[in-house]
C-alpha cells in the first residue's frame, strides 16, 4: 500500500525509527493507530513505524476486488474469516502487519478473548495477499511475504499487476513466480477458492 497525492502519484511509505529513543508497547501502538485513523500504519519487528496514507483510485479498486473475492469464498466455505487491508495482526516476531487481504481459520480465532478480537489480532493469518503498486520496491514486499511465512502463514500471494506476475509463497518451499495467469487456485489450503486475476490485471478504472 502506498501514498497518493492530489495528482495521483504514489510514493512508498514514510518510515519512522523509534528505538532506542522510544519504546512503544502493543497497547500504546494500538491507541496511536486509533488516533491516526486516516493513515494505515504498520510496525516492523525492529519497532520502526511505516506510515501509509490512502491509495490512489486504481490500487483501491484492485484492493476492493481482492477483498470481495476472498470474503465471498470465506462466507461460502465457513471454515474461516476473511479480513481487509484495515485489519492489523501482531506476528510472533512482534511486527504488526496489515495484508491487503487475508484469511484465518475459525478454530484459531476461537482461542482469542473478546478483548483480543477488538484489537490487533495476536496471530499471523493462514493466508495473505499483498498487492504491489507501481512505486513499491519489489524487494521490500518480498521480504514482507517471507516474514509472513516465517511467522506461520500457510500460503501467500504477492500480486504484481504491472508485470502480471504472482509471487507464490508456501512454508518449506522456495518462492516461485507465476506469469500471466488468469486464475489462481488456493488448493489445498483454501479448498474451492479460485482468484480471478483478470479482474486484478484489468481494473475497472
Amino acid at each position: 500500500m502506498t501514498q497518493t497525492t492530489k495528482v495521483g502519484i504514489e510514493y512508498p511509505p514514510v518510515v519512522l525509527h523509534t528505538r532506542p529513543a522510544l519504546e512503544i508497547d502493543e497497547e500504546q501502538f494500538f491507541e496511536f493507530c486509533q488516533l491516526n485513523r486516516d493513515w494505515r500504519i504498520e510496525r516492523t519487528a525492529e519497532g520502526d513505524l511505516e506510515i501509509m496514507p490512502p491509495t490512489g483510485g486504481e490500487t483501491s479498486n484492485r484492493n476492493a476486488i481482492l477483498t470481495h473475492q476472498v470474503t465471498g469464498w470465506a462466507m461460502r466455505d465457513a471454515t474461516g474469516v476473511a479480513f481487509d487491508s484495515n485489519g492489523g495482526f501482531i506476528l510472533p516476531n512482534g511486527a504488526v502487519r496489515s495484508p491487503d487481504a487475508s484469511w484465518v481459520r475459525r478454530e484459531r480465532l476461537a482461542n482469542l478473548t473478546a478483548e483480543q478480537k477488538r484489537k490487533f489480532l495476536p496471530l499471523c493469518p493462514d493466508f495473505v495477499i499483498e498487492l504491489r503498486s507501481p512505486s513499491d520496491p519489489l524487494a521490500t514486499i518480498q521480504a514482507k511475504m517471507e516474514e509472513y511465512v516465517e511467522n506461520g502463514a500457510r500460503l501467500g500471494w504477492l500480486l504484481d499487476p504491472e508485470e502480471r506476475k504472482v509471487h507464490f509463497y508456501k512454508p518449506g518451499e522456495s518462492a516461485r513466480v507465476l506469469n500471466s495467469l488468469d486464475k489462481l487456485s488456493g488448493e489445498p489450503v483454501l479448498p474451492g477458492f479460485v482468484l480471478d486475476l483478470k479482474q486484478i490485471w484489468e481494473p475497472a478504472l
